[in-house]
């Protein structure tokens, strides 16, 4: 029985997977690729999942962000309705498919009378702790809010990690949850997503005055609380700083951020050519996450040749090491952050240094290309031991 990887990619919402799904399709590995939300170009056996897309629909252009995630789970018996209905394409020996949506996918697997691989692509940590560590932001900072992350949809994507074969985690943050919850490590493959670093261009100089950027929606998770507070104390020293910050608005945020308007600067949405220009007149770039799996956007700031501020759970430990391409600091201190600031800002020649590094690490082998490729040779030593099991 042949070891060739024939991958079918089934989920709710594209997020990241059409750039897998190409990568994939590009060595020919893919099988087919089920989707609700994406018409995708370069991809032969692209299925769109109706019943889900048409109820999602008025969903995705409301401004309400809650009532989209909310009715993501809501409908999500819809998706599980055409799913039941289909047949494996004949040469699948893999099935992928990201959080919420591997289910049904893997009880279709176990169907066949074949050995199948069973994926999980998970893009964020694992579901007990995600939602702990959100609703604990949510306590303090944010009181009655509901996140919209229901217990169905933890117990779900729980059963989900336990019936796979294969966990795909971005982070080494992603897989230290995933073990810490009880999951084998031998189950846990950490690779970083890809991003195109091609329009990101290094930075001329480390500018004269600190300006500092953050890229990503403006929330409680990604720890904006920590980082405001941070920055208020930085410009004591610094009262010529900047801090920019690019990415909407979600609603765990609306009670903290009256508070910062004026202080620091906002951009809920930027043109994609923007966004390289600003990062080369930055001193750093910062994200301050409570939790996440990986943010792309570390690698875009590493290939314009930024240093990094971040934290363990922004998945930043995968690309940074502590003291050479940036600074990792504890998730939820303001101390640390502002000291991390005030270093990166006293000392040029130290962050002409780090940003150098993390253009040299950040440019190098971290297109989505490279990130199939990766998924692909392990997927192959993984579905190898299936078949020899």
């Amino acid at each position: 029985m042949s070891t060739q990887p024939r991958v079918l990619i089934s989920a709710m919402l594209k997020w990241y997977l059409h750039h897998t799904a190409r990568a994939f399709e590009q060595r020919e590995a893919l099988s087919g690729y089920w989707v609700s939300n994406a018409n995708i170009t370069g991809v032969k056996n692209y299925r769109r999942i109706w019943p889900y897309h048409l109820l999602k629909k008025p969903f995705y252009h409301l401004p309400f962000v809650q009532l989209e995630e909310w009715s993501r789970w809501l409908f999500l018996p819809a998706y599980d309705a055409w799913l039941l209905r289909q047949t494996l394409p004949a040469d699948t020996n893999v099935v992928m498919a990201p959080m919420g949506s591997a289910e049904l996918l893997f009880q279709l697997a176990d169907r066949q009378q074949k050995p199948v691989l069973k994926v999980f692509d998970a893009p964020n940590s694992h579901p007990r702790l995600y939602a702990r560590l959100w609703r604990q932001e949510c306590d303090e900072f944010s009181p009655g809010y509901q996140i919209p992350f229901p217990d169905s949809a933890i117990n779900r994507i729980s059963r989900e990690i336990e019936q796979a074969d294969l966990i795909l985690c971005p982070s080494v943050f992603v897989k230290d949850s995933m073990v810490a919850e009880g999951v084998p490590e031998s189950k846990c493959h950490v690779r970083h997503f890809g991003v195109d670093t091609s329009i990101f261009k290094p930075r001329p100089a480390v500018p004269q005055k600190p300006v500092f950027i953050s890229v990503g929606s403006i929330c409680l998770r990604k720890g904006h609380q920590y980082l405001f507070r941070a920055f208020a104390e930085l410009r004591k020293t610094y009262p010529e700083a900047r801090l920019i910050c690019i990415g909407g608005l979600r609603p765990d945020f609306e009670k903290e951020w009256p508070a910062w308007q004026g202080i620091v600067e906002y951009h809920s949405l930027l043109p994609q050519q923007r966004i390289p220009e600003l990062l080369q007149e930055a001193t750093a770039f910062v994200l301050a996450s409570v939790e996440e799996g990986f943010a792309r956007v570390l690698s875009e700031a590493m290939a314009a040749g930024l240093p990094i501020i971040a934290t363990h759970e922004s998945g930043a430990t995968t690309v940074v090491e502590d003291g050479k391409q940036g600074l990792i600091v504890p998730a939820r201190s303001i101390t640390a952050l502002h000291k991390a600031m005030a270093r990166l800002t006293s000392d040029p020649a130290l962050n002409q240094r780090m940003g150098a590094a993390a253009l040299e690490a950040g440019a190098i082998g971290n297109t989505w290309q490279d990130y199939g490729d990766n998924l692909l040779q392990r997927i192959s030593q993984a579905l190898a031991a299936k078949l020899s099991a």
